[in-house]
């Protein structure tokens, strides 16, 4: 009788303890780790939706986006990522204009963002689907190119400003204008940026950066021409590069890049000209015909999470607007969240920023300007 009631006991012990874990009451199994083949652990999406797109479609700046990121997004989502990589942003303007892309993301500057919005070649960001609108900086958002961001998201913003090596360089310019000077001939590297460039040459004639005034345009036109003879090159893939090399001594350049010039070189020196820096933000916008949705939000969500976006001050050192990944890089990684909030090219000086220039789209003066730019480059 002892044993009959001792086995009944067993069994119905038995019986519960199945009964438990299949509700869900025995141990919860731990998170499985990915990890990046850099090493880096991938963090877990921290609102992860059901996405049954099989592939993600990004075309963006060169050398802008963590490899980690990317490699942890295929990892987390099981999504494919393609990228391809333009360095204008009248470069991806065109590709988008020309329609056949299918693109689920781009990243437009600032001055060109309401002329694509203008021609419907961007949608409207549905912002129920976007978790991480809290997490950035209110200071980045809603600027006159794209009020209320119905259609951006900010990325990285920064400055272009004057560049040059200190070693090399005996006297060090202080404007934009004494990069004309006939000593820097054959020295200089500019980016390849059509509105910045012109944009600054407006600057010295003590014109506005957005001037639609023929007669302006033809003075800068000229005054443009004469610094050429100065330009070894015009790059905006790297033009971090040809000065680290010592193949040029001074220039024009964006803050990430001057940066990390400056990281490679402590000669290298990042100055704000007396006319004023040029201001920018890029930002992530959706084209009108992604064919990617699902996966274009599930990777807004994910890229820019504070624990994963603050990767973007470690590989790619701009300016950041994401507040969460600031916050999480002062309290996880010190050294190189220091390093960036102790940089006056990263964390541009306010007084510069009040002085800065910001470039706008100036409508149907565009054509005056790529005119220009096309003539003075071809000659």
């Amino acid at each position: 009788m002892f044993k009959s009631t001792l086995w009944k006991t067993l069994l119905a012990l038995s019986a519960l303890g199945l009964v438990l874990a299949a509700c869900g009451g025995g141990p919860t199994p731990a998170p499985v780790v990915k990890t990046a083949p850099s090493g880096f652990v991938c963090p877990e999406p921290q609102s992860k939706s059901e996405v049954t797109s099989k592939e993600l479609n990004l075309f963006v700046w060169t050398e802008y986006v963590p490899q980690d990121i990317l490699d942890c997004f295929e990892l987390q989502y099981g999504i494919k990522v393609n990228r391809d990589e333009y360095s204008a942003n009248e470069e991806m303007y065109a590709k988008l204009s020309a329609g056949g892309a299918t693109y689920d993301l781009v990243q437009p500057t600032d001055f060109i963002v309401s002329l694509m919005i203008r021609q419907g070649l961007l949608q409207k960001l549905d912002k129920s689907k976007l978790t991480i609108m809290g997490n950035f900086d209110p200071n980045y958002l809603n600027f006159s190119f794209d009020p209320g961001n119905e259609y951006t998201l900010p990325y990285q913003a920064g400055t272009d400003a004057i560049v040059v090596n200190a070693d090399k360089v005996k006297v060090l310019p202080k404007s934009w204008a004494d990069l004309w000077n006939s000593d820097y001939a054959g020295r200089l590297v500019m980016l390849d940026d059509s509105r910045a460039v012109i944009g600054i040459t407006l600057l010295t004639l003590g014109y506005d950066v957005n001037t639609k005034d023929p007669a302006q345009l033809d003075e800068a036109k000229a005054k443009l021409a004469q610094l050429v003879p100065n330009v070894k090159l015009f790059d905006s893939d790297s033009p971090k590069s040809a000065l680290i090399a010592g193949d040029v001594n001074l220039g024009m350049t964006w803050t990430g890049e001057a940066f990390l010039a400056q990281q490679e070189d402590a000669a290298i020196q990042y100055i704000y000209p007396t006319e004023g820096a040029i201001l920018w933000q890029d930002n992530y916008a959706i084209p009108a015909d992604a064919p990617h949705l699902d996966a274009a939000y599930a990777w807004l969500n994910y890229s820019m999470q504070g624990d994963l976006f603050w990767l973007m001050l470690r590989d790619f050192p701009y300016t950041n607007p994401n507040q969460a990944a600031l916050d999480y890089a002062k309290a996880n990684q010190a050294d190189i969240y220091n390093a960036y909030f102790n940089s006056p090219i990263t964390n541009t000086p306010p007084g510069e920023i009040k002085k800065g220039h910001r470039i706008d789209d100036v409508g149907d003066a565009l054509p005056l300007y790529d005119k220009i730019w096309t003539e003075v480059k071809g000659q």
